[in-house]
């Protein structure tokens, strides 16, 4: 019996991904991975390290790279409940500067695989939220770049207004993508 469903999205190589879950009165249990089902869904990345962060409703953490050392994540909500974003950096994708985008929910237990070669941002819409990840490189301080949340030519409709959004001091000083430059 498969454990996952792998939902194709508009953007090659990213996938929205539903687990099944085993529940009754006593709680649940559910596969967050298994190497054997996302290798037959075209997902083939090795993970090399796990994060997870919490944070207040309205905290916006992106949209994130890193220049030399892409990552690919396959990202998850454990508490709450966010709007999770993929830029696709790659330029010679049909889909560079287009993203997708999914709900994450500690409710629909929903996870989205990002390849490398795209900016990753996400908005917490809970009134908190625990965000977990695996990652396919190692994080480099000295490697990271970003692009400005709100770049008009990207257009994500994130679901909070302008003034309810909170960002890092990092994160506000992102530039737009056509004044960025990527290595994808």
């Amino acid at each position: 019996m498969k454990k996952f469903i792998f939902i194709k999205t508009s953007i090659e190589g990213v996938f929205i991904i539903e687990p099944t879950v085993f529940g009754d009165e006593r709680g649940y249990f559910m596969e967050t991975y298994q190497a054997n089902e996302f290798r037959d869904a075209g997902i083939t990345a090795e993970f090399v390290q796990d994060n997870q962060s919490k944070s207040v409703k309205g905290v916006l953490r992106g949209l994130h790279f890193q220049y030399t050392q892409a990552q690919g994540k396959l990202v998850r909500v454990i508490k709450g409940e966010v709007f999770d974003v993929a830029v696709d950096l790659r330029k010679e994708s049909k889909t560079y500067g287009k993203y997708e985008s999914a709900i994450l929910s500690y409710k629909n237990k929903k996870q989205f695989y990002i390849p490398p070669g795209f900016a990753h941002g996400f908005l917490v819409l809970s009134d908190e939220a625990e965000f977990t990840y695996k990652c396919t490189n190692f994080y480099n301080l000295d490697d990271e770049g970003g692009i400005i949340y709100n770049d008009p030519e990207i257009a994500i409709k994130w679901p909070l207004k302008e003034d309810e959004i909170i960002l890092s001091d990092k994160d506000k000083s992102y530039k737009k993508l056509s004044e960025t430059s990527t290595n994808f």
